[in-house]
């Protein structure tokens, strides 16, 4: 897949991805644990215990995520290849998404125990009745980008008021009603974006949207330009990225499992950020063939640029950081635009019971 078929299909993803709310709800949890002995992988879907497993086994879980592997789910693969998630008594199966793949039927339908989520679906899916809870972040900057042509006079987001912007129709119910509340952008300058950079390359004065590891890379190929990049978060965009959802029924029932998945996803996250990131690398390729040694280095290196995981709260409380503050921060704002209720009980999106610890924990 060419950069720009990779970055089409995500945005799709996206896009769809709300269509979970529709979900029917399955039953619960069955034990599931391996022999530490055995070396044998995981199945692609088997959910984890209820109880804790007998001394000597491992606790079958699998993790879902939203997209094709790549650097950005680095530190759970790294977890996996280095072993962390066995010393944690953990047999982790990551569970590849795609554009066809609707993870919140998947949690609530017990196929996988957890997923990959963010924070405006974890709200959507409260309002829509889905029992489902966000009890990590691994991203405390989500990666969203707003991009414009170099030489313009657009170097931050304030200069693209009144400019035409290309973005997709999921931007109505995420970014753009926060851009229109802060900055005054109106809806006069949208512009529809079909998942194309072309029009975007034809026209120097305008702008489009993008995922920081994404259509900058396809962009500086096909246009031959290194593009002005504006990370929405750094512009006080404020959701969670990258997170970790469970059933709130796992998480009543067994918290030490959860904790367990959290401290070792953490854990990976450190070492693959700060350690050799190639066990991690190797096993993303294998998973995503069409997955390159420059893109992964390319992403890592935007990754570690930007603080998207190692900034803010991530600072001194650890990666996988949330706080009641960011949450009732970003509430409000979408809120006040009319994309969430004003009276959706928000909190119920998240659980800070198994962070916020501090970096030292992680990192021994």
């Amino acid at each position: 897949m060419n950069p720009t078929s990779y970055s089409a299909s995500r945005r799709r993803f996206l896009q769809y991805s709300a269509l979970a709310a529709g979900t029917s709800l399955v039953s619960a949890c069955t034990g599931n644990s391996t022999p530490i002995a055995s070396p044998a992988a995981s199945p692609a879907a088997s959910p984890a215990a209820n109880a804790s497993p007998a001394a000597g086994e491992l606790t079958k879980v699998t993790y879902g995520t939203n997209w094709y592997a790549q650097a950005e789910h680095g530190g759970f693969y790294q977890a996996v290849a280095t072993g962390i998630y066995r010393e944690y008594g953990l047999d982790v199966t990551v569970k590849m998404g795609g554009p066809q793949v609707n993870g919140t039927q998947l949690l609530m339908g017990g196929a996988i125990d957890f997923f990959m989520g963010y924070a405006s679906d974890a709200i959507k899916a409260i309002e829509e009745g889905i029992p489902k809870v966000t009890v990590a972040a691994m991203f405390q900057k989500d990666p969203q980008i707003l991009i414009a042509h170099p030489g313009t006079g657009v170097t931050k987001l304030e200069d693209l008021k009144g400019k035409p912007i290309f973005i997709s129709s999921a931007a109505n119910v995420t970014y753009w009603p926060f851009l229109k509340a802060k900055y005054g952008f109106t809806d006069d300058q949208k512009r529809p974006y079909n998942f194309n950079s072309g029009p975007f390359l034809a026209d120097k004065s305008s702008a489009q949207q993008g995922y920081l590891s994404s259509e900058p890379f396809s962009i500086k190929k096909e246009g031959g330009f290194e593009p002005t990049v504006m990370l929405l978060a750094d512009y006080g965009y404020s959701p969670y990225s990258t997170t970790i959802e469970t059933k709130q029924e796992l998480v009543a029932k067994n918290p030490d499992l959860v904790q367990r998945f959290v401290d070792a996803s953490i854990k990976g996250w450190y070492s693959y950020l700060e350690g050799d990131p190639k066990p991690a690398n190797d096993l993303i390729k294998k998973d995503n063939p069409e997955m390159t040694d420059e893109k992964l280095a390319y992403g890592l290196q935007k990754m570690k640029e930007y603080g998207i995981v190692l900034s803010g709260d991530a600072e001194a409380k650890g990666i996988g950081a949330m706080t009641d503050e960011r949450w009732q921060s970003f509430f409000d704002t979408m809120a006040s635009e009319g994309v969430f209720k004003s009276d959706t009980d928000y909190k119920k999106a998240y659980s800070l019971q198994f962070i916020n610890k501090g970096a030292a924990a992680y990192r021994s």
